[in-house]
């Protein structure tokens, strides 16, 4: 098995001893990421809106940081604190996958790391060609 750690900048640093993504064959697992801030300094706290849309924007940013974008991600799962707020992550989740829709499971959780009210993970197809 040839297995590569990825780690992104401009993605939030690893909040624990983990790899920001991991990459086996023509697989990219990436790890959970949650409302932070860039630099990893807080969670960027606002309306569940906004914090659905810096969850988002920060796994973009890791599959982009490898060549990618969200057209890539074949699989999703994403962890909520409160299933109330599904609704709402869900209209935001829309905006980012606006068609060909990867799997996805969305779970509650009795508490997420750091206090965040979601994390999102994800699985990408790397295709043949790419670096």
């Amino acid at each position: 098995m040839n297995k590569q750690c990825i780690h992104v900048e401009g993605a939030p640093p690893a909040a624990g001893p983990y790899s920001h993504a991991v990459r086996v064959g023509e697989f990219l697992f990436i790890s959970g990421t949650g409302p932070l801030a860039a630099d990893g300094s807080d969670i960027v706290h606002g309306t569940v809106e906004e914090e659905s849309a810096r969850t988002l924007e920060n796994l973009k940013t890791v599959l982009v940081g490898v060549g990618l974008d969200l057209e890539h991600v074949v699989k999703t799962t994403v962890y909520l604190s409160d299933m109330r707020n599904f609704q709402v992550f869900n209209n935001v989740y829309k905006t980012y996958f606006t068609e060909n829709f990867p799997a996805r499971t969305c779970v509650e959780v009795g508490s997420l790391p750091l206090g965040m009210r979601m994390e999102i993970e994800a699985i990408a197809y790397y295709p043949q060609g790419l670096p």
